[in-house]
């Protein structure tokens, strides 16, 4: 009786085990279905922040043409401000100082403001300022030329501190098929929620924050040139250090700012474009990942540097695709520096310089071609501290410094 009772007993574990295993399967089968394109470190280590594009853009996002057949004229005036308040479409024409364009409309209410030959010049307030919306859309016309400035210091609304050219404390998106130029002594585009660019050109000109949001910065295409006394595009919620991302799947990018040229809290994520930046740090994010893209980075610092700025994500740098070519300066800099791990799985990434690679935790190198200092390694080299290399000027280390490879075997002079 003993013997069929453990009979029965294994049966029942066997069977148990059985399911388990098929549970397994089919959840890793659905994980993989879902994920398809991703590869298993992006469905692994960085499936805790990892986008994709259709989340982040609607199709009116992507619409560069206003529809205007409803659409009301409106034309600026010196010393007067334009008040939007509901829904709609306004095609806004003139030159003017000292006014505003603000959208203070219900909660729920979506307002395209479409410039066409726009001029406009403040002292002290934003040229556009989004009081209250559901999602503001500033669409530059067809073939239009459009200027916004803010020459002076920007003076608070209330309990508002209103520090941008274009100040948004909604939802915000640049889009259409003219020019937008922005100078500012201060920010450039300042938005308290989401903050999108899906098309036109746009230059911007500021001593602080070129393009800053507290939630998220998203760019599916346009051209954009920055010169920033600060950062170029940043993302971050002083309360919040859960949000605060950035997310790049296509259009031109020219940043050259003085501090980080792409700052997100969280993610920093790159699909696609073509990304040119000239900063003390080029990419820093707590996770970056790049997918793809041709990505062109001139440092004083890092050149792309993953570091603890966030609870809700992993300390990574994780390469999967794209062409990146990253020049540093002299002195203690990284190519790319992750205070955690560093994985490349793909692409081509180029990297000159004294120290150019720095990692904390482990670096796998699964695919991809990786160049330091003009030579193909299959290993992926790990700053010594102190190394300042050596003579002959070996960049990879010499005497009284060096590179430590993934393999653990110290290679100075």
């Amino acid at each position: 009786m003993l013997k069929k009772t453990s009979a029965i007993l294994l049966i029942a574990m066997l069977a148990a085990s059985m399911t388990a295993c098929a549970s397994n399967a089919k959840s890793a089968s659905s994980s993989a279905s879902e994920s398809s394109g991703k590869t298993s470190s992006q469905t692994t280590s960085a499936s805790n922040t990892s986008t994709s594009g259709t989340e982040r853009f609607t199709d009116r996002d992507l619409q560069q043409e206003a529809d205007t057949t409803d659409a009301e004229s409106l034309t600026l005036s010196d010393g007067k401000d334009l008040t939007i308040s509901k829904a709609g479409v306004y095609v806004i024409t003139g030159s003017a100082s000292d006014a505003s364009i603000i959208v203070d409309a219900a909660d729920d209410d979506k307002v395209q403001l479409v410039l066409n030959n726009v001029t406009l010049t403040n002292a002290d307030a934003p040229a556009i300022y989004v009081k209250n919306a559901d999602k503001v859309f500033v669409t530059t016309q067809s073939g239009s030329q459009n200027s916004l400035s803010v020459t002076g210091t920007f003076t608070a609304d209330g309990e508002t501190n209103t520090d941008a050219v274009i100040f948004s404390k909604d939802d915000l998106v640049l889009n259409g098929e003219g020019t937008l130029a922005i100078t500012s002594t201060d920010n450039g585009i300042s938005g308290k929620d989401d903050i999108k660019i899906t098309g036109g050109t746009i230059t911007i000109e500021s001593a602080s924050d070129a393009i800053e949001a507290n939630e998220s910065i998203s760019i599916a295409d346009g051209a954009v040139t920055i010169d920033s006394q600060k950062d170029g595009i940043h993302a971050e919620n002083n309360d919040d250090d859960t949000v605060g991302d950035v997310y790049i799947s296509g259009g031109t990018l020219n940043i050259t700012a003085a501090s980080d040229g792409i700052q997100g809290t969280t993610l920093a994520q790159i699909d696609g474009g073509t990304i040119d930046i000239t900063a003390s740090e080029g990419i820093e994010a707590t996770t970056v990942i790049i997918n793809d893209g041709t990505i062109n980075i001139s440092a004083s610092d890092d050149g792309i540097n993953a570091s603890a700025k966030s609870s809700a994500a992993d300390v990574l740098v994780e390469i999967n695709g794209g062409n990146l070519t990253i020049k540093m300066g002299q002195g203690d800099t990284d190519g790319i520096d992750s205070n955690g791990d560093l994985i490349i799985n793909g692409g081509t990434i180029d990297i000159t310089g004294q120290s150019t690679c720095d990692y904390d935790g482990k670096a796998e190198k699964n695919g991809g071609t990786l160049i330091i200092n003009g030579e193909e390694t299959d290993t992926i080299p790990n700053q010594m501290m102190g190394g300042h290399g050596g003579m002959n000027g070996d960049m990879n280390g010499g005497m009284g410094g060096g590179q430590m490879p993934q393999d653990g075997n110290f290679r100075g002079m």
